[in-house]
């Protein structure tokens, strides 16, 4: 059978030696001689022309053709002769001087010329340039679609002379095919528009010619199937377009030019059966080494493979070199013209920037190709070469792309990389909205993680060119966008599915993205910078020799980039993370000198004085001083007009002598830098220490200063006009308002100060200082708290400060949501002021009110311990001891309101003394030189404590103690009744652990005896099955175990015998049968002897099946105890009444089937039914050791091929491989 000779159906056989298939090639049946015969002669005489060696002049071949007047079929010999030897243009010469010689002849006789000359000039459009090439002139350029239009003419010629012959209809089909390669391909569609391109309907028209061309030859036409595949590929039907090629190879395996296992792996390809592609492609190398399609084609797979690993892997040079020397090489060697070659190795020689080989290639590429996507890689190339070549032609190379893109359709269908590289040279000129515009449509559609990391870095570059810009926008949208690309491709890293090397770049743009407004998120984005450096460490440089984990690390950080290490440590410190950030900077110096001894152009100097300055900052966080100075002192030995290390040690100055040598040092630095708009701030803030307050604010010497720095030096400077905002924000917070004209003056003042922190808003809109400015204006002066919290609670993140949650409790306790008051309140003790009696105050003052507002003396205690630490701490403030006394006469209050049930005598006796102590407070206070209020207020308050409230509290007191007395007896009772119901419900909760935890153990014994019933009961059936099988095999006279051979009962007759009958009276046939081996169970052991028919030991034929009727039982038997045994005498008709199928499903211990039949009823509806059903197909089969001895098949029928396969005519091969099923088949995975 021919068609079993292939094997199997997606083109890989590995079993089929490649001498098996006989090799056709192209002109095979072309003679080498010819013999044109002289008509008018009297005897035969022949003019001999050697095909082989045919002169390069045509014209004496067609002048003896037309004297001789030859038939056609010499002219069509010659011709396809010339062809053979690739002289296409000579063999269409001939055809077209045949077609004259035949200009009178009958139309018919033209048809085949016309035919032949068609089909050179569509071979001729295969080799043909696809554009003019450069140089020639266009109306002398013989291009592609040029003998394509002379390939139409021929066909139409041909067609008005017979329309319906059979091989025009494959000409048409390939004719339109070559034109559809020339098309472009169809743009995007809009959702649920139908595609209506000129392509596609040149394709379907194809499809229709070659489905008429395969008709009219009955179906034995491969080449009209190989082109309705090839249609079906083009379309995008890559199943339908797989079922036709392997049609072809499985009607005709030995076909090799054109080869179906080509289409049949570039099939499986797309449809993502990557290997399945290079098995079928490998096994076309296998019938034809010399196949450069095949060749280049498991190149191909093989360049695909080497993409999973980057550059710099190991993995990747093996890979990547068996693509290009194994099979490229030799696919380039054995056609240099063939344009998917050339395209592959352009790609090869472009990082070695080989311009002049990478051009000529693109250039045969793109001219000799007829599938778009080829000369779009083409033109790919030459974008690239202009792109990467010095200096890059930008115009050139965007052409090229574009070129590129349009040649796989543009739009949504178009090439990735080229949209991706014309995106870069827009970028790369400037057009940024444009590069943008391109790299957004490319994400819609692609979610290139390239497109994304481009995109998000022009938004990124965006974000922080504004930053130093002096017009300031708003750029918190790009900031976004940049953020969540970058993102997505960060995640995209995590991916196990996607071998994707993460990107430094991408962390270094997050981290300026997030420096702002998360400063822990840009530390983290450094964090894995540097440790994916440290893993890409030499051996050398790991230090694995140092067993310390820690010192390890250490030694490791210092053969990091130290402009890394520094910002590591600027966010370390912004966190306040002081000690880690120390040691970060400590590195840092350390790796600046390694970096210097490696590169000797490296700037070590500007390094180590910016991280020596930042671990000076860091050891004055710290509250390291003299290490600092030391610090700062040596930055100004190296560089002595380093004016911010001189700032440090005035203001260290000021901190540790801030009477005498910090005003000094102060003056000297102002004297000699006061242009310098830093030491002006220090200045600045140094007078609002420093200074006497002024009645009038234009006499105060911190404004004067202000004033003049803005009107001097720069008039734009943020901390001179926050520094005049907060100086107008706490002059108008001390004006009176007793009158409509104070408070109108006061407000006045509150808006000259919101003027200037707006100013310094509109030039740094993240200036949180100025922002906390508006927000107290807005609360002292609108009341607006609401509109404060808001701004409030904005700059807390970036202020890191108490004050900032200082006005939080301010604003929240005039909101009266005490509980947020003291939330914030105690945030500012946690902010290294926890000895601030300010905020001690403060928190005594909202406890005050919240308990006030609640009614809770447990609130008003917490407010008297927080005014009493605050008086500990500054036991001279005269104006605290007032608030401990205000306090006590509060909870004296408080406590008397308060019915008996709710205090108790201990807290109204508290309460009692409180109020004593409050009044020799407020007695004392009086007497003060400077009290907080009225000594008059003051003495009547203590009066009203001594007259009134004293013996309110007394009679609370005796009124609360009767009370108690009262009610004693009640409570005790209640008490007693309530710890009764405790006691209670402990004990049903108890009790009910109780009932559940027996249960359970209830339920385990009961589980536990199931289980061991169960392992009884298993290990009883298993003895009874083990002492069966002793009783059924038995030792031979060699030592050898055998199975023991049984007598039925009655002599093992096929029938049973009746009540009353004779046993002996029926035949025994017992050792017959036994001789010959054919006992029921012994039949069923062997498996030739059911199937083939033939007794396995004595070769004879079985007697026929006999079907008996068991007669009517008259009464009912007793159960049999015996296993049953069939018996031969009958041959197969024997019923079998003893058979047990094998599995877990069935119990071994169970009686046998004849033993349930007669347990049963006895009537003849049942033993007709079971006469019925026996001879029914055998469930399972054994095999005994005797089949072992060469037999091979369970059927029974011999294995006529060796293989397993008993259908199989002869030594023929099956058609679907035993391990892979054939695609397109029902059962199997459609690809």
């Amino acid at each position: 059978m021919a068609t079993l000779t292939n094997g199997h159906t997606n083109g890989h056989a590995p079993l089929i030696s490649q001498n098996a298939l006989p090799a056709y090639a192209r002109f095979a049946d072309i003679p080498s001689a010819i013999d044109i015969p002289v008509p008018g002669a009297d005897i035969e005489e022949a003019v001999e022309v050697n095909l082989e060696e045919l002169p390069d002049d045509p014209t004496e071949l067609c002048t003896l053709l037309e004297n001789e007047a030859a038939a056609k079929n010499f002219w069509l010999v010659i011709s396809l002769a010339y062809a053979k030897q690739r002289k296409f243009d000579l063999a269409i010469e001939i055809l077209n001087k045949g077609l004259a010689v035949l200009g009178k002849a009958p139309p018919k006789e033209k048809i085949g010329l016309l035919s032949l000359l068609c089909w050179l000039f569509l071979y001729k459009s295969r080799e043909a340039p696809r554009v003019v090439p450069e140089g020639v002139l266009v109306s002398e350029a013989r291009t592609k679609d040029f003998y394509l239009q002379a390939a139409t003419g021929a066909l139409n010629e041909a067609s008005r002379v017979n329309p319906s012959f059979p091989p025009l209809f494959l000409a048409r089909g390939i004719l339109s095919l070559l034109r559809a390669s020339l098309q472009p391909p169809s743009k995007t569609l809009a959702p649920g528009a139908v595609e209506q391109s000129e392509r596609l309907e040149t394709l379907r028209q194809a499809l229709k010619c070659f489905d008429d061309a395969s008709r009219v030859s009955g179906g034995r036409n491969m080449m009209a199937l190989l082109g309705k595949a090839r249609t079906l590929f083009c379309l995008g039907r890559f199943s339908d377009a797989l079922d036709c090629y392997q049609e072809v190879l499985m009607k005709m395996p030995e076909l090799q030019d054109p080869d179906p296992r080509i289409g049949i792996g570039c099939c499986l390809w797309h449809l993502s059966y990557r290997e399945e592609a290079r098995n079928a492609w490998e096994r076309a190398l296998e019938i034809n080494p010399d196949s450069k399609i095949a060749n280049i084609l498991v190149g191909l797979y093989y360049v695909n493979d080497s993409s999973r690993f980057a550059t710099s892997d190991p993995d990747f040079v093996p890979i990547y070199k068996k693509a290009m020397t194994v099979y490229t090489q030799k696919a380039f060697k054995l056609d240099k013209e063939y344009p998917l070659t050339c395209a592959t190795f352009g790609g090869y020689f472009l990082p070695r920037q080989a311009w002049s080989t990478v051009e000529n290639l693109a250039r045969k590429a793109i001219e000799l190709t007829d599938v778009n996507a080829i000369a779009s890689d083409g033109w790919y190339l030459l974008a690239r070469k202009e792109h990467y070549a010095e200096p890059p032609d930008m115009k050139k190379a965007l052409d090229y792309y574009n070129r590129a893109d349009n040649a796989r359709g543009g739009g949504d269908r178009g090439f990735l990389p080229a949209k991706f590289g014309s995106a870069q040279i827009l970028a790369m000129s400037g057009d940024t909205d444009g590069a943008k515009f391109r790299l957004e449509k490319i994400i819609q559609y692609s979610k290139s993680l390239e497109a994304m990391v481009l995109l998000g870095s022009l938004y990124t570059t965006d974000v922080l060119s504004n930053l130093v810009s002096n017009v300031k926008e708003d750029k918190s949208k790009e900031q976004q966008k940049a953020i969540a690309l970058l993102e997505a491709v960060r995640l995209a890293w995590k991916d196990p599915k996607k071998t994707i090397k993460p990107d430094t770049s991408v962390l270094i743009y997050l981290s300026r993205l997030y420096e702002a407004e998360q400063p822990e998120k840009s530390l983290g984005c450094l964090q894995q910078v540097s440790q994916m450096i440290l893993d890409a460490l030499p051996e050398k440089e790991q230090h694995n020799d140092i067993e310390e984990e820690d010192a390890r690390q250490a030694r490791r950080k210092e053969h990091l980039p130290p402009q890394l290490l520094s910002n590591i440590g600027c966010f370390l410190f912004q966190l306040e993370k002081h000690d880690e950030a120390r040691e970060i900077f400590q590195t840092a110096l350390t790796a600046c000198v390694k970096a210097g001894e490696k590169d000797d152009a490296f700037d070590s100097d500007g390094l180590i004085t910016t991280i020596s300055f930042n671990l000076a900052r860091t050891y004055e966080a710290i509250g390291m001083l003299e290490e600092a100075k030391q610090v700062y002192e040596g930055l100004l030995a190296r560089h002595i007009d380093y004016a911010d290390a001189r700032t440090r040690l005035a203001y260290i100055e000021l901190r540790q002598n801030p009477t005498v040598d910090g005003p000094k040092a102060m003056a000297a630095l102002y004297e000699e830098e006061f242009a310098n708009l830093e030491v002006r701030s220090l200045y600045g803030w140094y007078l609002s220490k420093a200074k006497r307050r002024a009645a009038n604010i234009a006499e105060d010497q911190e404004q004067r200063h202000y004033k003049h720095t803005l009107q001097h030096h720069d008039k734009h400077d943020q901390y001179s006009l926050t520094g005049m905002g907060n100086l107008y924000l706490m002059t108008a917070r001390e004006m009176r308002r007793d009158t409509d004209q104070d408070k109108d003056k006061r407000r006045k003042t509150y808006e000259k100060a919101v003027e200037f922190y707006l100013k310094a808003l509109q030039l740094d809109p993240r200036n949180a200082y100025a922002a906390q400015g508006i927000g107290i204006a807005l609360a002292e002066d609108k009341k607006d708290f609401t509109a404060a919290v808001q701004i409030f609670s904005k700059i807390k993140d970036t202020v890191r400060d108490a004050s900032v949650y200082i006005n939080l409790g301010h604003v929240y306790g005039e909101l009266k949501q005490y509980s947020r008051a003291i939330e914030n309140y105690e945030a500012a003790l946690a902010k290294d002021r926890a000895s601030d009696p300010q905020i001690l105050a403060c928190l005594g003052r909202v406890w005050l009110l919240k308990g006030k507002h609640d009614k809770s003396a447990a609130a008003m205690k917490s407010s008297l311990d927080y005014s009493q630490r605050a008086l500990e701490i500054a036991p001279e403030q005269i104006h605290f001891q007032f608030n401990i006394a205000f306090v006590q006469i509060q909870l004296a209050q408080l406590v008397y309101s308060l019915p008996e049930s709710q205090r108790t005598l201990a807290e109204v006796e508290a309460a009692a003394a409180g109020l004593d102590e409050a009044i020799e407070s407020f007695a004392e206070i009086a007497k003060a030189k400077n009290p907080p209020y009225p000594r008059h207020d003051l003495e009547q308050r203590a009066n009203m404590g001594r007259n009134t409230m004293r013996k309110q509290l007394e009679r609370a007191v005796q009124q609360q103690t009767e009370y108690e007395e009262t009610n004693k007896t009640k409570l005790a009772k209640a008490r007693e009744m309530r710890e009764a119901e405790l006691r209670r419900r402990e004990e049903e909760r108890k009790a009910a652990e109780d009932a559940v935890r027996a249960e359970k153990e209830r339920l385990a014994r009961e589980r536990q005896k199931l289980l061991e019933s169960s392992r009884e009961l298993a290990e009883r059936r298993l003895d009874e099955e083990r002492k069966r099988e002793e009783a059924e095999w038995t030792v031979d006279s060699d030592g050898e175990k055998v199975k023991r051979r049984r007598k039925g009962k009655g002599g093992g007759g096929g029938k049973r015998k009746k009540k009353g009958e004779d046993v002996s009276g029926a035949d025994d046939n017992t050792d017959g049968d036994a001789a010959e081996g054919s006992g029921r169970k012994q039949r069923r052991a062997k498996s030739t002897t059911d199937a083939s028919g033939v007794d396995g030991s004595e070769g004879e034929k079985r007697a026929p099946r006999k079907k008996r009727r068991l007669a009517k039982k008259q009464e009912k038997k007793p159960l049999s105890t015996e296993l049953v045994v069939d018996s031969d005498s009958e041959g197969d008709g024997a019923i079998t009444v003893g058979t047990q199928p094998t599995g877990d499903a069935f119990d071994h211990d169970a009686p046998s089937d004849v033993e349930m039949e007669n347990g049963g009823n006895n009537d003849d509806d049942e033993e007709d039914a079971a006469v019925r059903q026996r001879p029914r197909k055998t469930i399972s089969r054994r095999i005994d050791e005797e089949e072992e001895d060469g037999e091979g098949s369970v059927g029974g029928e011999p294995d006529t091929n060796g293989k397993g396969n008993v259908f199989a005519d002869g030594d023929d091969l099956p058609m679907v491989d035993d391990t892979v099923g054939a695609a397109g088949d029902a059962d199997t995975a459609e690809y």
